[in-house]
């Protein structure tokens, strides 16, 4: 009667409904049972609080695959402990700072936040003890290992040793159900598989098992002679390039391998592999780690590459003399957030090819607010024209004081033009930022790798072309002037179109790692939006870049 009470007032679980109707059915079978034990057993799995936890866990493991359930982050605990860091080192702080640095040091909220942590890294499923070590025949440890098989991957790879032959666990995939079980090493040999012999197998043998296999996987192992723990690396890397582990015939194991595309950030979290990485992508809800390759291996892959390619095209824009450097193979940058400083505005670069309409943007740009967006002054050496002030138009130099500075690189950017020269110098650059102004540039790309410096920190938007159809439309329609015929004012020609898109495909070709944001300039109008949306986010945002940048 008492049990059917409680069914009526509780969500009652049916696992604990059948595990108590067992046990009071075998009461009179468990001599060893007292009254009291069995009391207190039978209260137990009738009381709200165990009915409740079993719900939450239910729910928890019956919502993995729900795309409404899934947690931001996985860390709230380790952001908990650096707010309240950030926050000890304010000597001037609001009420509301104040009330959520005492916030956030409550036992209650620091409990929440580890709770939550624990089910962001799927640390719920069952853990199985350790069973004790066995002792063959020939006095060679053997151990026997129990997973737990759910949803998601073991994360674990297998390969054949190519000294014995054994089948032996090749890596631990960080954040996976072997990794959380720590029951299982990289070395460790594998002599069964449930019960099944896996000796002169193969590793796709051994595959085919764990894949028709459901519930508790057995392991019987070898260990290996050395555990080393598995450290987490903190490293941050922007990829410049995509990667499908399905189309890599090399990967060890397609379905261990993690598709990216080309601009993510991803959370390297072992290096230990020569050739293959373990990685995630920032942010990524799925905290089992996957299999990436390595900065040498991608490197290696790009060169080979690219020497195909001269083969089949040896005329084909005599790229490979242009002044891009050959050494520099881009692959991964390793990056950190860099946090918005009030009053201190990074440089915005406006980089693509002449003619895309860049200075027009930044003309727009400039008169919305003379009072925050400010361009450098040119310098040049030619002599004043009459009603010219130095500092005004031009900073006026000598030919041999502007040739000695920019021999001594304080130019970002120069060329001569009708025997004179003109140049912009990072010194004025680092004026205007530091007065407080948003520096606009539009220099030659060329001019990108002198000013992405840690000094400068600049955020680079290449303005590209839209396709030759819709660049002739808009820019017609507008009857825009071109820009490569200084002496007449007239609208572009077909060959300038195709001028602009073909220089557009060697500056993405050369320099499309330095981008920050891409804009597509076919519509002024919504052109301009995007970039004052942009300038928005750089201002008020943290946003990743070179890790030097905030060392």
């Amino acid at each position: 009667m008492t049990a059917a009470v409680v069914m009526e007032n509780v969500n009652w679980d049916p696992a604990l409904s059948k595990l108590l109707n067992s046990l009071q059915e075998n009461k009179s079978e468990i001599p060893s049972c007292t009254e009291e034990e069995f009391g207190f057993l039978s209260e137990l799995l009738q009381s709200k609080e165990l009915n409740a936890l079993v719900n939450v866990h239910n729910k928890i493991l019956n919502n993995v695959k729900d795309d409404k359930f899934f947690p931001v982050l996985s860390n709230s605990m380790d952001i908990d402990v650096e707010v309240l860091d950030l926050l000890s080192t304010k000597t001037h702080v609001s009420s509301d700072c104040k009330e959520l640095f005492h916030l956030l040091q409550k036992p209650h909220i620091q409990g929440l936040l580890c709770a939550h942590d624990a089910v962001a890294q799927k640390d719920y499923y069952p853990r199985l003890p350790d069973i004790p070590l066995e002792v063959d025949e020939d006095e060679e440890t053997v151990k026997i290992v129990q997973l737990v098989k759910s949803n998601e991957p073991l994360g674990a790879t297998i390969k054949t040793c190519e000294i014995t032959g054994k089948i032996v666990i090749a890596r631990i995939m960080h954040g996976g159900a072997a990794d959380r079980s720590g029951l299982i090493h990289v070395g460790d040999e594998v002599c069964e598989v449930n019960g099944i012999s896996v000796e002169g197998k193969t590793p796709s043998f051994v595959l085919h098992i764990l894949q028709n296999s459901e519930g508790t996987i057995t392991f019987k192992i070898v260990p290996a002679d050395s555990k080393s723990g598995i450290r987490e690396s903190k490293v941050r890397v922007k990829a410049h390039f995509s990667y499908v582990a399905a189309d890599d015939p090399y990967i060890p194991c397609k379905e261990a391998g993690l598709d990216f595309v080309k601009g993510d950030v991803l959370h390297i979290v072992s290096q230990d592999d020569a050739y293959w990485w373990q990685a995630r992508r920032e942010g990524d809800r799925n905290m089992r780690a996957g299999l990436i390759p390595s900065r040498a291996l991608q490197e290696r892959r790009i060169l080979l590459e690219r020497k195909e390619k001269e083969k089949e095209k040896p005329e084909e824009d005599n790229i490979k003399n242009d002044d891009f450097d050959r050494e520099e193979v881009p692959t991964y940058e390793e990056v950190a957030k860099l946090y918005p400083r009030p009053g201190l505005y990074r440089p915005v670069v406006l980089i693509g090819p002449p003619g895309v309409g860049r200075n027009e943007l930044k003309r727009r740009l400039i008169a919305t607010d003379t009072e925050k967006y400010k361009t450098p002054i040119p310098y040049t050496s030619r002599p004043p024209r009459p009603g010219e002030i130095n500092g005004k138009e031009y900073h006026f130099m000598t030919r041999e004081k502007m040739e000695e500075d920019i021999e001594a690189g304080k130019f970002i950017e120069y060329g001569e033009y009708k025997g004179n020269l003109y140049g912009t110098s990072s010194e004025s650059v680092s004026s205007l930022v530091n007065a407080g102004y948003v520096c606009l540039l539009s220099p030659h790309y060329q001019a990108l790798k002198m000013l992405r410096t840690p000094q400068l920190r600049p955020y680079v938007i290449y303005v590209k072309p839209p396709t030759f159809e819709v660049l002739k439309d808009t820019r017609n329609e507008a009857r825009a002037r071109s820009t490569f015929d200084e002496s007449n004012s007239r609208g572009f020609t077909d060959e300038e179109f195709h001028e602009i898109l073909h220089s557009a495909e060697r500056i993405e070709f050369l320099y499309s790692h330095l981008f920050d944001e891409v804009i597509v300039n076919a519509d002024l109008s919504m052109t301009f939006e995007q970039l004052i949306n942009a300038i928005h986010r750089v201002e008020s945002e943290p946003l990743w870049v070179p890790a030097s940048w905030v060392q």
